[in-house]
C-alpha cells in the first residue's frame, strides 16, 4: 500500500500496512532452528562485541575486546607454549569491522581454557606527542586474568626497550620479543565457592597480619608440603588462628616479574630479584609462581582455594594493590602492556611528553583519573571482590590516585570517591597509604570512607619508647585513636590503621637491635631505604649474646606490642614480629628473595616467650572491647595521671611517665602505666571502690610467664597504693570486684 508523496499516514493506514507485512511474514514462516541457521554467521572468526573487555567465553568460543584509541592496527596472536616465538595463529583485526569506538574486538570459535594469547599494536611512534607504538613488541591484555610463567623473563635491553634516543635502543626497539614475553592465559571462571560469603569483620574487631605469600612458607623450616605458595599459606592457617588475627593483608599478588632487577648482591654476587612485587604488569592476574599447581590458569584456582580456606577459618583477606605505577618504568623501560597500547592515555606525562612524571619514585605514574584508566582500576577491584572473594584492599601510595593528569592533587578525586560509592566495593575494607613519593602527605585528610595507614602512629610510638624528649602527649594521643589527626575531618578511630612496623622498614626485632640501616646487600651502597627509623641498639649494633642488652630489647619489643594492642584504632602486626623475625638490619629488603626476608620458623621455637606474649595481648584486646570502640574516648571513659597521682605535665619535655584509667563499667577498669625513662618509678594507684582489688594483667619488665596472664588468671596485686614500674616498661592492671571469678593469688614474689 502506497500513498501519494507528502501525504500524512493515519493510524488506520499504519495498521493496514502492518497487516500486509504480517501476511508476507506468515507466507514465508519457517521453523526457528532453520531460521537461526539461515541468518547466523558460519565462520569460526567473527566480528565479536566491544564489551565486556578482556577475554570472555561466549557461546562456543571466546570474545576478545581490547582498548586502544590511537592504534592504527591490532593483531591478536594465539600461542601453544609460553616460550613460543611464532604464534600458532594470528588474527588481524579490521578497523572497519572489528572496531567499535576505541575498542577492538573479535570472536573466535573453539577457544578453550588455558589458551595463550597476546596482542601486537601499531600506530604512531612519536614520543614528543606521547605515542610509543611498536608492532615488534608483544603486549599483555590489561584485563588478562592469568599470565603464563616464563622462567627467563627479564628486562635486559634486547627484551623490550622502545625508545630510539640512542643507536642501541633503536636496535632494541626493532627486536621481536615474542619469545621473551609471557603470554596471557584464557581462564574459566567457574569455581565451587560452597556458599562462601564476605566475613565483614567490623573495624573494632579487626586485627591485621601483614605478610608475603612466598616468604611466609618458602623456608625449609616452615614444614609445609607446598612451600612458597598459596597452598603453603593454607597449611599455616591453624597457626594464624592460634595467634588470634582476624585479617591477613597480602603483599602484592598481582602478576609481576621477579627478574625485573638487573643488579647483583655485591656481597655474594647473586642476582637480585623483585621480591616484594610492587611493580605490577597485570591488575587482574594472581601471581603464577605462587601456585603449586601450575601457571596456565591453575594459579587462579589455587588462589581461590586459599581465600575459601581462610574464610572458613574466619580470616579475611586484604590485598596490597599497586595502581599508581607499572613495571614499564620511565622512557628507558620495557614495553609490556600499557605503553604499547596507548601510552598517552595510560600514563601521566611531563610537559615534554617524551618523559614521565614520577610521583611513585619508580619511573612512571598511572594517569588514574583519566576515565578510561579509572574504569580499568574499578573493573579490577570489582573482579577481585566478585570473582576472587577478596574482603578489602590496601592501596600503595594512594595519594597518587588523587592527582589529575597534570599531577595536581584534586580536592575531590573522582576515582577515590567512585571507589567508596561503588555498589560492589563500598562494603569492602579500603585502606590508603596516604602519601606518595612526590611530597603528598594526607594522613588524617584522605578522602572520606577510607581508613589510612597512620604513619604518625608508627613514628610517635617509636620515639616515645626510644626515650625522646617531648613525646608524652603525642604518645597518649596515638594510643587513644589519634583524635588530633582524625577528629577534625570527621573520621573515627577505625580510620587509623595503627602499626609500629610493616614490610617497608625494620622488623620489630631489628628496630631494637640496629641504630642504623644495613642495606649493603641491595647493591646501592646503603643509600636506599629510609634514614628516619627512630630505632636503637641499646649499646651493641646487631646480634649479641650480651644478656643485659638482650633483656632490654625483649622488654622494648613487648612495650611496642602492648602499646599496639591497647590503642584505639585498628592494629596491624608485621608477620614474623611475633617471633622476632630479623632482616639483619636491612630496612628495604625489596630485592632480597632469600633468607634475609623469608620466615625462619625455627625462630618460633626459640622465641616462644614473644609468641606467647603477642598472642596474649591479642586475646587481651579482644576481651576488652573498651580498647577498640569506634568513637574517641569521652571524659567519663578515661582519666590521666602522673606517677604522683595528679595530672601529667604534658608540656614538660623531660616527662616520660604517665598512666591512664580506662573505665570498663561501674566497678571494672583498666589502669595502664608507661615508663619510657631510664629509671624505675613508683606509681600511686587510684583509690579503689569497696570490694574491688587490683589484678595484674601484664608487666613487660617481668620474665615469662609472669609478663602476661590469660583472662581469668590475672593474679591479685597485694599493694593497693603503689606499683613500682621498672625503667622502659609498661603495665596493665585490672580492677575487679573481689567476688568476681578469677585467680586470687597474691604476687608477693614479684612485688
Amino acid at each position: 500500500m502506497q500513498k501519494p508523496a507528502g501525504q500524512v499516514l493515519s493510524i488506520s493506514d499504519h495498521a493496514a500496512e502492518n497487516a500486509d507485512a504480517i501476511a508476507d511474514m506468515t507466507a514465508t514462516e519457517c521453523p526457528l532452528h532453520d531460521y537461526v541457521s539461515e541468518v547466523s554467521e558460519r565462520t569460526d572468526i567473527r566480528v565479536g562485541m566491544p564489551l565486556p573487555m578482556g577475554a570472555y567465553a561466549h557461546g562456543e568460543g571466546v570474545n576478545f575486546a581490547f582498548f586502544s584509541r590511537h592504534a592504527s592496527r591490532v593483531r591478536l596472536e594465539l600461542f601453544d607454549h609460553p616460550e613460543d616465538v611464532i604464534a600458532a595463529r594470528a588474527i588481524e583485526l579490521d578497523p572497519a569491522h572489528n572496531r567499535t569506538g576505541d575498542v577492538w574486538h573479535v570472536w573466535i570459535e573453539g577457544i578453550r581454557p588455558g589458551q595463550l594469547y597476546a596482542y601486537r599494536v601499531d600506530g604512531p611512534y612519536q614520543p614528543k606527542d606521547g605515542h610509543r607504538f611498536n608492532f615488534n613488541k608483544l603486549l599483555l591484555d590489561p584485563f588478562a586474568t592469568a599470565i603464563s610463567i616464563l622462567p627467563d623473563w627479564n628486562f635486559s635491553p634486547a627484551r623490550g626497550y622502545n625508545t630510539p634516543e640512542t643507536e642501541q635502543n633503536l636496535i632494541c626497539s626493532k627486536v621481536d620479543d615474542a619469545g621473551a614475553m609471557p603470554k596471557c592465559v584464557f581462564t574459566h571462571e567457574h569455581f565451587h565457592w560452597q556458599d562462601d560469603r564476605p566475613l565483614r569483620h567490623p573495624w573494632p574487631k579487626t586485627i591485621i597480619y601483614e605478610t608475603h605469600v612466598r616468604g611466609f612458607t618458602i623456608h625449609p623450616s616452615s614444614n609445609v608440603g607446598h612451600p612458597g605458595t598459596y597452598r603453603g599459606l593454607i597449611e599455616k592457617i591453624p597457626y594464624l588462628k592460634d595467634l588470634g588475627v582476624t585479617t591477613i593483608e597480602l603483599m602484592p599478588v598481582h602478576e609481576f616479574n621477579e627478574q625485573q632487577i638487573l643488579g647483583v648482591n655485591p656481597q655474594t654476587g647473586q642476582l637480585l630479584r623483585n621480591y616484594w612485587g610492587y611493580d605490577p604488569v597485570s591488575f587482574f592476574a594472581p601471581k603464577a609462581s605462587y601456585s603449586s599447581a601450575g601457571g596456565l590458569g591453575q594459579q587462579k584456582l589455587e588462589f581461590k582455594e586459599m581465600v575459601l580456606a581462610l574464610h572458613r577459618a574466619g580470616i579475611e583477606v586484604i590485598l596490597d594493590v599497586v595502581f599508581n605505577h607499572t613495571a614499564e618504568g620511565n622512557e628507558m623501560g620495557p614495553t609490556l602492556c600499557f605503553r604499547g597500547i596507548d601510552n598517552a592515555i595510560f600514563y601521566t606525562l611531563a610537559s615534554d611528553k617524551r618523559y614521565y612524571k614520577n610521583y611513585a619514585g619508580t619511573g612512571n605514574t598511572i594517569n588514574a583519573n583519566h576515565p578510561v584508566v579509572r574504569d580499568i582500576i574499578l573493573s579490577a577491584l570489582r573482579y577481585w571482590v566478585l570473582e576472587m572473594h577478596i574482603d578489602g584492599f590496601r592501596f600503595d601510595l594512594a595519594s597518587i590516585l588523587g592527582r589529575d593528569s597534570t599531577g595536581n592533587l584534586l580536592s575531590n578525586p573522582p576515582l577515590l570517591e567512585q571507589i567508596t560509592e561503588d555498589p560492589i566495593l563500598r562494603g569492602t575494607k579500603l585502606i590508603a597509604e596516604a602519601w606518595d613519593a612526590a611530597g603528598a602527605y594526607e594522613v588524617g585528610s584522605f578522602s572520606q570512607g577510607w581508613a589510612e595507614w597512620n604513619g604518625r602512629y608508627r613514628d610517635d610510638v617509636r620515639l616515645y619508647w626510644r626515650g625522646e624528649d617531648g613525646m608524652l602527649g603525642a604518645f597518649a594521643s596515638r594510643i587513644c585513636g589519634s583524635a588530633d589527626i582524625y577528629a577534625t575531618t570527621g573520621k573515627c578511630p577505625g580510620c587509623s590503621i595503627n602499626f609500629v612496623t610493616c614490610h617497608d622498614g625494620f622488623t620489630l626485632h631489628d628496630l631494637v637491635s640496629y641504630r642504623n640501616k644495613h642495606n649493603e646487600a641491595n647493591g646501592e651502597s646503603n643509600r636506599d631505604g629510609t634514614n628516619e627509623n627512630y630505632s636503637d641498639n641499646y649499646g651493641i649494633e646487631g646480634e649479641t649474646s650480651d644478656g643485659e642488652v638482650e633483656s632490654i630489647r625483649i622488654r622494648q619489643i613487648k612495650n611496642f606490642l602492648l602499646s599496639l594492642m591497647i590503642s584505639r584504632g585498628v592494629p596491624m602486626l608485621l608477620g614474623g614480629d611475633e617471633f622476632c623475625r630479623t632482616q639483619h638490619g636491612n630496612n628495604n629488603a625489596y630485592c632480597q628473595d632469600n633468607e634475609t626476608s623469608w620466615y625462619d620458623w625455627s625462630q618460633l621455637e626459640q622465641h616462644q616467650e614473644m609468641y606467647r606474649f603477642t598472642r596474649g595481648m591479642i586475646a587481651f584486646r579482644q576481651a576488652h572491647p573498651i580498647l577498640s570502640q569506634e568513637h574517641f574516648y569521652m571524659e567519663a571513659e578515661i582519666s590521666w595521671f602522673s606517677p604522683q597521682g595528679d595530672l601529667p605535665n604534658w608540656t614538660d619535655p623531660k616527662e616520660k611517665q604517665f598512666a591512664c584509667l580506662i573505665q570498663e563499667g561501674e566497678r571494672n577498669a583498666l589502669y595502664l602505666m608507661f615508663n619510657a625513662g631510664a629509671n624505675a618509678v613508683d606509681f600511686r594507684l587510684p583509690p579503689l571502690l569497696p570490694d574491688t582489688r587490683w589484678h595484674l594483667a601484664a608487666d613487660t619488665s617481668h620474665e615469662a610467664p609472669q609478663d602476661m596472664f590469660a583472662k581469668g588468671e590475672e593474679p591479685l596485686w597485694e599493694d593497693t597504693h603503689t606499683y613500682r614500674l621498672d625503667s622502659q616498661s609498661s603495665v596493665i592492671l585490672l580492677v575487679r570486684e573481689t567476688n568476681s571469678q578469677g585467680s586470687q593469688m597474691i604476687l608477693r614474689e614479684i612485688k
